[in-house]
């Protein structure tokens, strides 16, 4: 049986007009397998003079007009990891025969006249011109609104990895706290950084660091500096899963200044966690969290995000037009769901402090939120 809602993908389908949705994304295609990805390719896409590019086609019916199209050694990856889907053609090694056998596949089932979804952000141009050669007759939309929509409201093993990855990301900036010392460069402190997450089992994604006054947050060779703050905002993954969190260090005790700016991120992070519940208006995360950045000394230098979260960054629930990755607030005006997982991020830029900053990840549940890896709050003392 499919591992996901097949109730509500219908719905989503029929509301959008959609026959058939081709997921072509390792992410879609993680979620709609219920976790498998072909460890093959599980870093890296290209091969050859094309690339990897796994199609798995979904008509309704329950996942009983579902196919697969992957990689032409693919039979590795599910002989040890089964998938639910029984139409499997391991046999692709460019992005234009994935195309093709898809195509073949939806011909079989009659839907070579009808409505496609396919991921236009993300399906290779030459895989969308052999779709459209070989179906001339059908019409091609958008899948990312269904398919965002399906993920939404995470079940209860995909938090398990949501809390994973939160944990580990905490665990491991915590443990580079514990090792880092002035004279250490920003680049030696990420690599530090990424050592702790993969020794816990995540896929380090990045690290935005800022050391002392410099509002910079790439790795590089500047010295971070005694008595100077150490900012680690981190996105990693488990399973595919992503945390995000950021949290604080500092060489010696914090000056009074310091922890000032520190109250004030803090008081606000905790404000805008009072709203946050299954039925309550997204964008009452960002009235609560207004209210309480003007009241702060530093709001001119203050900033505050809430974000969703899951398999990407910056997901359902989408609740701001206004944050630095652009989008529409599609969801402002909706209700949380059970099951969304957000990203709450408040930050100051002072220009002789430098970046503050924490951010957390909370998960909504039918009474409040649950907050995975709330550990390391505050500014993390380091002595050396």
């Amino acid at each position: 049986m499919p591992p996901f809602n097949t109730q509500k993908l219908d719905q989503l389908m029929d509301d959008s007009g959609v026959s058939l949705v081709l997921a072509t994304t390792r992410h879609n295609v993680q979620y709609l397998l219920g976790g498998y990805r072909y460890f093959f390719f599980a870093n890296m896409d290209a091969i050859g003079v094309s690339r990897y590019l796994p199609m798995l086609g979904y008509a309704g019916d329950r996942g009983a007009s579902t196919f697969y199209v992957g990689a032409g050694n693919e039979d590795w990856g599910i002989d040890a990891h089964p998938i639910w889907v029984d139409d499997v053609h391991n046999v692709s090694w460019s992005s234009v025969q994935a195309a093709e056998v898809a195509a073949e596949c939806i011909r079989r089932r009659g839907l070579d006249r009808s409505t496609i979804a396919v991921e236009y952000a993300f399906i290779p141009a030459d895989a969308l011109d052999a779709l459209r050669a070989a179906l001339p007759e059908a019409t091609f939309v958008d899948a990312h609104p269904i398919l965002e929509s399906l993920r939404g409201a995470k079940c209860e093993e995909e938090l398990k990895l949501v809390r994973d990855a939160s944990t580990g990301i905490i665990e491991s900036m915590l443990s580079t706290f514990e090792q880092v010392s002035p004279g250490m460069t920003r680049s030696q402190i990420v690599e530090m950084f990424r050592r702790e997450q993969t020794n816990r089992g995540l896929v380090f994604d990045y690290c935005l660091i800022a050391t002392g006054p410099s509002l910079n947050r790439a790795p590089s060779d500047e010295i971070w500096a005694e008595g100077a703050v150490l900012s680690l905002d981190s996105g990693g993954m488990y399973h595919g899963y992503i945390g995000d969190l950021a949290r604080m260090g500092v060489h010696g005790d914090p000056t009074d200044y310091m922890q000032e700016l520190m109250d004030e991120i803090e008081s606000v992070q905790q404000s805008a966690r009072t709203v946050v519940k299954a039925g309550a208006q997204g964008d009452a995360i960002y009235e609560v969290a207004g209210a309480a950045v003007a009241e702060c000394a530093h709001r001119s230098n203050m900033r505050f995000l809430a974000h969703g979260m899951g398999l990407i960054t910056h997901e359902v629930p989408r609740l701001t037009a206004t944050g630095p990755v652009p989008y529409p607030a599609d969801h402002a005006t909706l209700p949380l769901e059970a099951g969304n997982v957000l990203s709450i991020e408040t930050w100051i830029e002072d220009p002789t402090v430098g970046f503050v900053k924490l951010e957390d990840t909370l998960i909504v549940t039918h009474d409040g939120y649950e907050a995975p890896g709330d550990s390391g709050r505050g500014y993390n003392v380091i002595r050396g």
